[in-house]
Formats: C-alpha cells, structure tokens, sequence
C-alpha cells in the first residue's frame, strides 16, 4: 500500500445546488477517486429526497463514504466527522487512489483541516435547563442571549439553529469563556497532507436562486412530502433532532402539522434553501487557497481534470 501522504487530498465545495455530486461524478469516469460525502444531511438514513443523496446506483458505481451511517433520532458531530473522515482518506489513498471529498457543511471542511478544540463535555443538567428555555420562549430568545455572552458566536449561528445555540450558552455557563474564545485559544492540529481546494458555484446568484427553486419543485415531485410524512410517523423524531434541521424538511413537518400552507410551505423551504446556500458562500469566500469556479462552465470537468493531472503527487495515483 501507498503511504498516504503521498496522494493529494481533493476537497470539492460549494452551495448546495450548485452540482457537486454530477461534478464529482463525471471526475470519477476520468480519475481513480472514491467520494468521501462532507453533508451533515447525508449522513442519515431515510433522508435522501430532501437531502439529493445520491442514488444507489451512482453509489454502486462510484464509492461513497459517510453516506447513510446514522439514524436520524441520532446526533453526528464535527469531531465525529473529522475521526471517521480522516480515516477513510488513509484508507482510500493507501489503495492508491484520490479522497475526494465533496459537500457544502463548511464546518466539517475546517474542523478536518484544521482541526477542532478540545471542549468541555455536556453537562446533562446545564443541557437540560437551557432545553427547557428554549422550549418554552423559542430559539431566538436564547439567541438574543448569546449575542450577550458571546456577540461573535451568535454572528455565526443562525437563530433557528438550536442545537448550536445550546452547546454555546452550555459551554459559557460551564467555563464562563465564551465558546469564540475556546477556539481561538485552544491549539488545533492541522491535517498534515497535500490539499487541493475547490469551490463550484454560479457566478451569477441568480441563476443559483433558480436553481434551487426548480430543484425543490422537482423534490415534491419525487415524494418528499411522503419522505416527511414517514419520518413524522416515528414517536422518537421532532424538529428538535439534529437531522430536521436539514433544509426543506421542517417547512415541509410543519405544513403537514397544518401549521402552513401548501405554497407557503414551498416559500418558506426555497427562501431557507437560498438562505443556506448564502451562509455557504460566505463560509468558503474564507477558505484560503481555494481556487473558485463557475459550477456552469462548459469545460469544468476538463480544467478539474487537467488541473489535478498537473499535480505533482499524481505520480503515485494508481490508474490501473
């Protein structure tokens, strides 16, 4: 086997509908790779019309990793990611071909590559009363509180995201520093190898926005609210878990609790899409030495191909 230090390691990122999996895909009929899925929705099962896992049939033809491995009444954490991620990057490489890894959860991407704080553990009881809160007066109440304790934490969180909120204000009661400054202070242990970045989007955001309209219209067709409608039949899911936080899918919960309407539920799900897609280009514009490009270029998968047939490591890909 190879060592794999010697193979580069392929990070393809980008806002959600910009074709990644079609991009990575087609790389795949060219290079020697194996996917390694960077989506925090991927990761559950049953989540896959609302998610645009990859079909079987894309899976069985080209591998992938990190896809299907929790339930959704489960938690999957960064650190989680970054374990399992870096393992299978020396798996793949030591075969002799390229770890691709493919997705748009930002935070995934910088916790592999750069590595993650050591952080205090959950306190079951600080949890539990902070869940209280947030079950009684809402997420945005207890974002309004973090703004307090931690101004530059509740930049980054969306209001709607309590999970997030609730491990920050859980660790500022716990240590009383704010959880910005852990990361900031802690030292992180860099991923060590070649890296190759990539960032695929339109180049007018428009064309993105229209994008993501017609894909969730085409979502609804395929089932989605069907997909939704099995996930609520189950006693231990609600908008809480982790794995409903996913786009698209708690408007849909919510239309089918009556709470909105048809065409309000598909407003609410396509402008959170955008939203989404919005947070994940600002996150990659920070990525440094990411080269940028047009999702809809003609030649993309020629300048991708050409572009990492340059890199010098290739010499070690094994193409037979």
């Amino acid at each position: 086997m190879k060592e794999h230090r010697n193979i580069p390691v392929v990070c393809l990122m980008g806002p959600t509908g910009a074709g990644k999996t079609s991009c990575a895909i087609r790389l795949a009929s060219r290079l020697p790779l194996e996917i390694i899925s960077v989506d925090s929705a991927l990761v559950y099962k049953g989540l896959d019309i609302g998610t645009a896992k990859p079909d079987p049939s894309l899976r069985r033809r080209v591998p992938h990793h990190l896809i299907d491995i929790c339930d959704p009444a489960e938690a999957f954490s960064a650190a989680e990611f970054r374990a399992r991620a870096g393992n299978l990057i020396a798996e793949i490489a030591g075969r002799g071909r390229i770890p691709l890894l493919v997705g748009g959860t930002g935070l995934y991407f910088r916790t592999l590559l750069e590595g993650i704080s050591p952080l205090p553990p959950a306190d079951p009881g600080v949890r539990a009363r902070l869940q209280a809160s947030c079950t009684e007066f809402g997420s945005a109440a207890l974002h309004k509180r973090l703004e307090e304790v931690d101004p530059f934490s509740a930049k980054r969180i969306h209001p709607n995201d309590p999970q997030r909120i609730l491990r920050a204000l859980e660790v500022f009661e716990l240590t009383g520093t704010p959880l910005t400054a852990w990361w900031a202070a802690q030292a992180r242990e860099a991923l060590n190898l070649p890296i190759v970045k990539w960032v695929i989007a339109p180049s007018e955001r428009s064309r993105l926005h229209q994008q993501l309209a017609s894909r969730f219209a085409a979502m609804l067709e395929r089932g989605l609210v069907n997909e939704v409608l099995g996930l609520r039949g189950r006693p231990d899911l609600d908008l809480t878990k982790p794995a409903l936080r996913a786009v698209g899918y708690r408007s849909v919960w919510r239309f089918l609790a009556g709470e909105l309407g048809y065409a309000e539920m598909v407003t609410q799900a396509v402008t959170a899409t955008r939203q989404l897609a919005k947070r994940q280009l600002t996150w990659f514009r920070a990525e440094t030495h990411a080269q940028w490009l047009d999702s809809e270029q003609t030649d993309l998968i020629d300048v991708l191909t050409r572009g990492l047939e340059a890199h010098p490591l290739m010499r070690n890909v094994d193409y037979t």
